[in-house]
């Protein structure tokens, strides 16, 4: 469908052959169909060619023209890729495409020009023109495919490599490049060669060899190779520009880079006079070499090599590299009624800036502008009067490149156009500033030149300016300003203004820059060597070029070397070297001395006099250097940082120590004094250590340590459960000979000016051995025959004691544990027993004796048959005697760790008493314990079952009856005999025994 449906239906498609002219420019590789009319009623869109194809970065024009009835007006014409065919998106409003696409402004004709073709421009175009009836698009429309040429590598065989040129179009010749150089008769797609693995390839169409395919490697990457990052560059007269290659060398070592122009050899530029001043060659990063050239003159438009050398390799020229076109805004008038802007390149714009009479024409952006709009067509007589107005253009984004201002008729309308629109002066010099300039008017009232920013005051009259601006007008129409002794504070734009009775200029167009630069030498090589300390290379530089080609003047300490007069300058420099440039004739603006650091020092800043953990720290090295120093900070002789400032937001004990910096440049280096950094810390955790760290054992010697990281030193605290002990610097607390009684929890607070710190608590355990063992009876009360006896052994012991009890002459053991029980206490446990206490570090013994003692010497004489009476009385004393006086049983208690006993008792080693019923007659025994109390206990041990009739019956009888007294006495008063039984605190209690 060629047209819109709604307005006139459906329209149909005719094609009619044409003779084949190709309608691309000569950078459109080759068209592959014939033209194609679309047409209907009168209306109709013809294209060159519906199938285009054409190289990367290269310029494609699309052939296209159309026609309508004469009757209608076109209103709009539109190419598109996007949209449908009723609703298209402009290719002039697609980001994509922005500033690279124009479409032409012949009537009838709608050439689509693309520029700087990228392989995403590959698409169908079709053309769409709207009018005040008809809305029309042209199908099918034009494939433009854009192809990038590649190098394809293949290293099957081992000595040699199959080189591809591939494109996605067909073309029948190609051209071959190796290391730079062209390969002659080489014109096929493929190339074959030795495999080298120092040698790049590039291909090209003939034709169009500025379209080169990048170099590349047939093996790995480290081959010879060169390659620009922009083909094609269009920049602004008076503009800078920037041409930038990358590189590599098989080899390591390059002798030397440069940049050279066709048509002049391969001449370095920086030696170049057309380019003298305005040259400048960087290398931000290894590989990659930028040359900038300022102020550009139109005849600065050429192709621009790089190339590199070494020993035995040189990069060759006759690849094409970046080609360089500069361009003026121009200003052509079409019938005195509409204006072009006419440029050569774009920079990717499309909007543009109109301006009348010097002031910026609002809402005029396109490429043309119409004249007509400033006359008034009611009154005819005005249109002279209207030829007074001059017209500017320039790119929107490049106002300070716009075209010289023109008149629409003649040229006596109201214009200034300057001299030069950019100026660069050197400090302390003199500087003309002109323009030209015309009054429609033939009477001027008054003109001045002013600078931007101070409004329009005559500089003349400006005391900034006082007797150093002088304006003078050789002939008529042409100004001069004149600025001597120039500072870097002039440096700014200026403007020229006249006014009439009945106008005034007051341009909003840029004038002339003038930047006033001071030189300045750089260090642009260092040379190894040992003769001297540092051998350099200097250049004498400026920020911008003085007009005029000036030979230079260098001074060392002072002194003028006047064997150097170029910009660059090599010798042996040391320290305390001073060095600077100027231009010959003007020896009293020289540039600012190079030299190497005069010295290095550390600031300190701290809010406080002290440095406290935590607080902000910063550590600054400065230092007298030109070119400005780079710095190193060192910690304890370790690189630690490489910027000027060390800063520490919240500085920490681990960051004292020793710091210095150094401060060094292309000349030389310097060291800084070492400073100390004593970060001052409140005490960390306290802890408590013990020495020896085994067990510790009573009488040894043990020392408690309490220890704290602080600066300053802490002071120490001791506690001894809670409670004070010490306090002094020393955390040290010492015990010669330690006892039981140091057992305990302890702890230690450090603390200093900036707080304190607690330790743990920690618990000492003095061990030592079984104190003297204490003996005791359970029940304390009746002990009655047969019933359950306890004893019991207690000793004061860490570790706890373990117990052993022993009966006198036995060898064995009678029982282990703290506690002895007789179940069924007979006559027989009469006797003497003992305990022994041990643990790790010893043992003590205890002695309980039993002793039994006679009253009476058991008798039984066989009297005399004939002394008969004798032994009836003997006999009823026994009797009586026997049930007046008990057995008398005493248990003892030692205090002593002897077993022998020091009062009345017999001693543990000497017989035992036989067994009381072994004995005739009445017998008696003591048991004593010594316990505690000092008031002795006595008790009598009784049966445990209730005494019946029977009982009673044989005790009134005369039967053989047994009593025994129990007498607990004090271990400290010993054995006190029967004069015991007369203590008022005793305690009596009867013991009956029954024999069977």
């Amino acid at each position: 469908m060629l047209c819109d449906l709604p307005a006139d239906g459906i329209y149909e498609t005719r094609g009619a052959a044409m003779s084949s002219t190709a309608a691309a420019t000569g950078l459109v590789l080759f068209l592959l169909s014939l033209p194609v009319v679309q047409s209907q009623n009168d209306y109709a869109v013809t294209y060159t060619s519906t199938q285009i194809c054409a190289v990367k970065g290269s310029t494609v024009d699309i052939g296209c023209s159309f026609k309508h009835p004469s009757r209608v007006n076109v209103l709009k014409r539109v190419w598109f890729t996007k949209g449908n065919n009723y609703n298209p998106e402009d290719l002039k409003t697609d980001p994509a495409y922005a500033g690279r696409v124009s479409y032409s402004s012949h009537w009838k004709s709608c050439t689509l020009t693309i520029r700087d073709l990228r392989e995403s421009d590959s698409a169908v175009y079709k053309f769409r023109f709207e009018t005040n009836q008809k809305n029309f698009t042209g199908l099918p429309g034009v494939t433009l495919t854009v192809t990038a040429l590649r190098v394809h590598v293949d290293t099957s065989y081992s000595n040699w490599a199959t080189l591809t040129c591939q494109s996605s179009c067909y073309h029948p010749s190609y051209i071959w490049y190796k290391n730079g150089h062209k390969i002659s008769r080489r014109n096929q797609y493929w190339y074959t060669d030795n495999l080298n693995p120092s040698d790049s390839y590039s291909c090209a169409v003939t034709g169009h060899e500025d379209f080169s395919s990048p170099s590349v490697c047939v093996r790995d990457d480290s081959c010879n190779r060169v390659n620009y990052s922009n083909r094609r560059i269009c920049a602004f007269k008076g503009s800078s520009v920037d041409i930038s290659s990358t590189y590599n060398s098989y080899e390591s070592s390059i002798q030397s880079t440069s940049w050279f122009r066709s048509g002049r050899g391969s001449e370095d530029l920086r030696e170049d006079s057309q380019h003298a001043g305005r040259v400048q060659v960087t290398e931000t990063e290894r590989g990659r070499s930028t040359l900038r050239i300022r102020d550009l003159t139109e005849s600065d438009s050429a192709k621009y090599h790089f190339k590199f050398k070494t020993q035995s390799f040189e990069w060759g020229s006759s690849l094409p590299g970046t080609t360089l076109t500069v361009t003026d805004v121009q200003v052509r008038g079409f019938n005195g009624l509409q204006l072009d802007c006419v440029t050569s390149c774009n920079h990717y714009v499309s909007s543009y800036v109109w301006y009348k009479n010097g002031q910026q024409v609002n809402g005029a952006s396109s490429s043309s502008y119409d004249v007509s709009r400033d006359t008034s067509n009611s009154y005819p007589y005005q249109r002279s009067y209207d030829n007074k107005n001059s017209y500017s253009c320039a790119l929107k984004g490049f106002e300070d490149f716009h075209s010289s201002l023109v008149c629409t008729q003649g040229q006596r309308c109201n214009k200034v156009n300057y001299s030069k629109r950019k100026i660069c002066a050197f400090k302390g010099s003199s500087v003309d500033i002109s323009c030209t300039y015309n009054s429609y008017e033939s009477s001027i009232q008054s003109k001045s030149w002013f600078r931007s920013g101070r409004g329009s005051e005559d500089l003349t009259e400006d005391s900034q300016y006082k007797d150093r601006a002088e304006v003078t007008e050789r002939e008529r129409g042409l100004s001069t300003l004149r600025i001597r002794d120039l500072t870097e504070s002039d440096s700014a734009e200026y403007h020229f203004k006249f006014k009439t009775q009945d106008f005034e200029w007051k341009s909003s167009l840029p004038g002339t820059t003038l930047t006033v630069t001071a030189l300045q030498v750089k260090v642009s090589r260092i040379i190894p060597v040992h003769e001297c300390q540092t051998e350099a290379e200097l250049k004498c530089e400026s920020s911008c070029s003085p007009a005029g080609r000036l030979s230079f003047i260098w001074f060392k300490n002072g002194q003028k070397n006047t064997k150097q007069q170029t910009s660059t300058y090599t010798d042996c420099f040391y320290p305390g070297d001073n060095i600077s440039c100027a231009f010959t004739g003007y020896e009293d603006y020289h540039s600012p001395p190079v030299y190497a650091p005069k010295f290095a020092s550390v600031l300190v800043l701290n809010n406080s006099h002290e440095i406290v953990e935590g607080s902000s720290v910063n550590l600054t090295c400065s230092s007298d250097a030109n070119p400005a120093a780079n710095y190193t900070w060192y910690k304890d002789k370790k690189t630690i940082s490489t910027k000027q400032e060390l800063i520490f937001r919240s500085i920490q004990s681990s960051d004292s120590g020793e710091y210095n910096c150094t401060a060094k440049n292309e000349l030389g280096q310097r060291p800084s004094e070492v400073i100390s950094i004593n970060v001052k810390y409140a005490p960390k955790l306290a802890s408590v250590s013990v020495s020896p760290s085994a067990e510790i054992v009573e009488g040894s010697s043990v020392t408690l340590t309490c220890s704290s990281d602080a600066n300053p030193a802490a002071n120490y605290t001791w506690y001894k459960e809670n409670k004070l002990l010490l306090h002094g610097p020393v955390g040290r607390y010492h015990f010669s000979s330690i006892s039981s009684e140091h057992s305990g929890n302890y702890s230690c607070k450090a603390e200093n000016l900036y707080g304190p710190a607690q330790s743990v608590t920690l618990y000492i355990d003095v061990e030592y051995p079984p104190r003297l063992p204490s003996v005791s009876v359970s029940p304390s009360a009746e002990i009655v025959e047969g019933s359950s006896v306890t004893l019991t052994c207690s000793s004061d012991a860490n570790p706890a004691a373990s117990y052993t009890w022993y009966k006198e002459n036995e060898d064995s053991a009678k029982a282990s544990g703290q506690n002895f029980t007789i179940t069924d206490f007979r006559p027989e446990h009469i006797g003497s027993y003992y305990c022994v206490a041990q643990n790790t570090r010893g043992h003590h013994n205890s002695t309980l004796q039993l002793i039994v003692t006679a009253s009476l010497v058991k008798s039984a004489a066989i009297a005399s048959m004939t002394i008969f009476f004798l032994a009836i009385v003997i006999l009823s004393a026994v009797i009586f005697i026997r049930k007046t006086r008990p057995l008398k049983v005493i248990f003892s208690k030692d205090r002593t760790n002897s077993i022998a006993q020091k009062s009345a008792s017999p001693e543990h080693d000497g017989p035992s008493a036989p067994p009381a019923e072994q004995q005739d007659d009445l017998c008696y025994a003591s048991v004593s314990f010594s316990k505690s109390q000092e008031d002795p206990l006595y008790s009598n041990i009784m049966p445990t079952k209730p005494k019946g009739q029977n009982e009673e019956d044989e005790e009134e009888g005369g039967g053989d009856v047994e009593y025994s007294l129990v007498k607990f006495i004090n271990g400290a008063q010993g054995l006190r005999g029967e004069q015991a039984v007369e203590d008022s605190s005793a305690l009596y209690s009867t013991v009956r025994k029954i024999y069977h």
